[in-house]
């Protein structure tokens, strides 16, 4: 019997039990006899959960009295796995699992075989269907699809209680345990508080059984004909006609969804009776199933890339086609999601998005980039979101301390507030130093300003009190686009963030793409092969080898500055040559520009960023040409350590008060002694209170950090003897401390100088 004969006739025998008006108990030992005997199974039981157990509640084959009163816990015993990790098990001798968890009410002893399906309900467990035999065999996927329909049918009717007497509750929604609590990775520091709102809402299957099992099929047709004709405008799109592994992508999309063994095992799950809705999850399982068995990664990353487009055809035939931001939110909002990218980010409303929460995440995804510009908070790598969190729940975020608390008591409420509003009064506090230029105790003015990267960024310019913008990172118009930027719509944004400057200086670093910030519209194969991305084929390495892009650029931002004072920096500077090279373009520019006759800026400011530590050998012949230098401290420092910042096993090696980072830094500043250049840090270590007083230490007196950054740096420096803390680094450097970050966090505390 084939997988979708024997699953309509369950499903026939099915209708007929459920039609009749019996108690809910006969129905669910009737549908057990069913699936017995269509199975040829000797025995059938199905689980429920029920109050934080599952419940044995009907039973064919086992001792009739262990109905009600076998209960396991969510992860004991097989039917626990099952119901735990949400998947199908199929074993030939049941006892050989390390599970495997023996209740002797039920008397099944005599009992060798077992296999397993989820009743799934709203992407949770709400139950176990299982199927036992004598001999030791393991179940024909033709048997296990008809149990995974069947336990689709199941979820269906328990959910609408039809299976469940009135005063039997079963657990279908999450569990609103008070107080919850999620770990992750902190992406981008800060606290929030508000509902949680799924990025990609939850699509609800209503109906699995099929009233109509052609109009069905008719509508996975329509489904797959909407679903090929967008990935192959995707293929049309300029951005794909150059080669490179995002294409490999595509053609692998394109190679499952003209994949007519897909296709056809949906049809034969609608051929069984469910519609289309239900068929494309039930063979979602199936596939799900095959993933847990492969140890190969590529095959493993080819059955994800299956599992997105089956997500995408179930949007397709469902009609949810939307994202949460596309609906608007309506409250104070913490957003989650399994992965995001900047352009989605950038499309919520940010007077309510409060906070991010993501299955996935990197410090250096792009995404985290743009959240970090925008002073949304971030919280990475958490598991258990589809499972613990619904759609609504009230939420605390605290990316300072790597959690996210879901349905906070009254109590936690409180104690978060307390705390937020502390965080505010600092806030109002550094608001007030807003126009107080930040001179040290013994009189030393400190330049500190802002990054940026978005047009909408320089609002916080005139609120933060920032000397100007250190680094404005030009990539971000690259990272959320589709296509490449043209010269006139890079030109606008240029002269927009210049005119919302002032009299204030901006150094815009030319854009720092490729290796690990690849872009979809050029041809950066080599890069995106990379095994250490971060030091690969990117930034000013890529921009010199598409010299028509920094071409473009260069243009861009001469037309943008006609007239007024242009700062310009170029990224990852290896040698001295690089920067030349870079330099030239922008002066062959100039000179283009002047021909023509054609307004060009008054002067013209060259940069440079540290952040390969080679170049730090090189000071010496490079700084004659330069005006200014910044370091940047996070690729500097992962550099240092050969410790990837995105790791986070590597999180402890990545020590910015470690002795060797600031032993090399000090030596850096050194060697700007007798040199009219400005020397500056515009990584994050300068936005952290207790790193930025080391850096001050040792000779730092330029600092670019985020904007939320600027009052609370300011306040610090005002606190601040230079000379006893120079001299006190002097000391640490010369004869480490076993304890560095310690020993300067014991130094402030003594001076009254808060540095968290």
């Amino acid at each position: 019997m084939t997988a979708a004969a024997s699953a309509r006739q369950i499903l026939t025998r099915l209708h007929e039990v459920m039609a009749g008006r019996t108690h809910a108990q006969y129905k669910l030992d009737r549908v057990v006899e069913i699936i017995a005997e269509s199975l040829s199974s000797e025995v059938c039981s199905i689980y429920l959960l029920r109050e934080g157990a599952l419940e044995l509640y009907a039973t064919q084959g086992l001792n009739p009295e262990a109905v009600h009163v076998t209960r396991l816990a969510v992860g004991e015993g097989l039917t626990g796995t099952i119901a735990n990790n949400i998947e199908t098990l199929n074993l030939a001798e049941a006892k050989a699992h390390p599970d495997f968890a023996y209740r002797p009410e039920t008397g099944e002893e005599q009992f060798h075989s077992f296999a397993g399906v989820p009743i799934v309900y709203r992407e949770r467990a709400v139950g176990v269907l299982c199927v036992q035999h004598v001999d030791p065999r393991r179940y024909e996927d033709v048997e296990i699809e008809a149990l995974q329909t069947t336990a689709m049918v199941l979820s269906e009717l328990i959910a609408h209680k039809e299976l469940v007497d009135g005063e039997s509750v079963i657990d279908l929604e999450i569990s609103h345990v008070e107080n919850d609590i999620l770990e992750g990775l902190p992406l981008v520091k800060g606290l929030a508080a508000g509902q949680a709102v799924f990025h990609q809402p939850r699509i609800e299957i209503d109906q699995v059984v099929a009233e109509d099992v052609e109009a069905e099929r008719q509508r996975v047709y329509r489904a797959f004909d909407k679903m090929r004709d967008q990935i192959d405008a995707l293929a049309r799109e300029p951005e794909f006609g150059k080669g490179g592994e995002h294409v490999e992508v595509l053609e692998t999309y394109k190679m499952f969804a003209y994949d007519e063994g897909w296709s056809r095992r949906i049809n034969e799950a609608i051929d069984s009776g469910l519609t289309a809705e239900a068929a494309i999850e039930r063979v979602q399982q199936r596939t799900r199933m095959r993933m847990r068995e492969i140890d190969d990664p590529l095959l493993a990353d080819r059955m994800h890339d299956l599992e997105d487009l089956s997500n995408r055809l179930l949007r397709i035939v469902s009609g949810q086609l939307g994202t949460a931001a596309t609906q608007g939110l309506r409250r104070d909002t913490v957003l989650f999601a399994r992965n995001l990218g900047p352009a989605e980010l950038l499309e919520y409303d940010r007077r309510r998005l409060k906070g991010v929460v993501l299955e996935e995440g990197s410090l250096t995804a792009h995404v985290v980039i743009v959240a970090r510009a925008m002073g949304v908070p971030v919280l990475g790598r958490v598991s258990g979101l589809r499972t613990r969190v619904a759609e609504g729940d009230e939420v605390i975020l605290d990316a300072d301390h790597g959690t996210v608390t879901l349905r906070p008591n009254q109590q936690v409420l409180e104690a978060f507030e307390t705390r937020f509003a502390r965080s505010r009064e600092k806030q109002a506090a550094y608001a007030e130093l807003r126009d107080v230029e930040p001179f040290t105790r013994d009189g030393t003015r400190i330049t500190v300003m802002m990054n940026a990267g978005l047009r909408d960024d320089m609002s916080a310019l005139a609120m933060s009190g920032a000397d100007g913008v250190g680094l404005f990172r030009t990539e971000f118009q690259f990272l959320v686009s589709s296509t490449l930027p043209q010269r006139d719509r890079q030109m606008r944004l240029y002269r927009d963030v210049l005119d919302a400057a002032g009299d204030k200086p901006v150094i815009f670093r030319t854009v720092d793409i490729g290796g690990d910030k690849a872009v979809p519209y050029l041809d950066t194969a080599v890069a995106e092969r990379d095994e250490n991305p971060a030091m690969g084929w990117r930034a000013l390495r890529l921009s010199l080898e598409r010299e028509g892009l920094l071409k473009a650029q260069a243009r861009a931002l001469l037309e943008a500055a006609a007239g007024r004072s242009l700062s310009v920096m170029f990224p990852m500077v290896s040698e001295p040559w690089e920067f030349d090279a870079g330099k030239k373009v922008f002066e062959d520019q100039l000179a283009f520009q002047r021909d023509r006759r054609r307004q060009v800026p008054e002067t013209i400011r060259y940069g440079c960023m540290l952040e390969v530590p080679a170049l730090a050998d090189m000071l010496d012949v490079l700084l004659p040409k330069l005006s200014f230098v910044s370091v940047g401290t996070n690729d500097l420092t992962q550099f240092l350590f050969a410790a990837d910042r995105a790791n986070p096993k590597l999180a402890e090696r990545y020590d910015w008060l470690s002795p060797a980072i600031l032993r090399f830094l000090a030596r850096v500043s050194r060697s700007f002694v007798g040199h009219d250049v400005q020397l500056g840090v515009c990584g994050e270590m300068g936005g952290r209170r207790l790193e930025a007083l080391a850096l001050l230490g040792i000779g730092y007196r330029r600092l670019s950090i985020t904007p939320a950054a600027v009052g609370p740096i300011k306040e610090l420096v005002r606190k601040v003897d230079l000379g006893e803390l120079t001299a006190q680094m002097s000391g640490w450097l010369a004869a480490p401390p076993p304890d560095m970050r310690g020993a300067l966090q014991q130094w402030a505390g003594e001076r009254d100088i808060e540095v968290e």
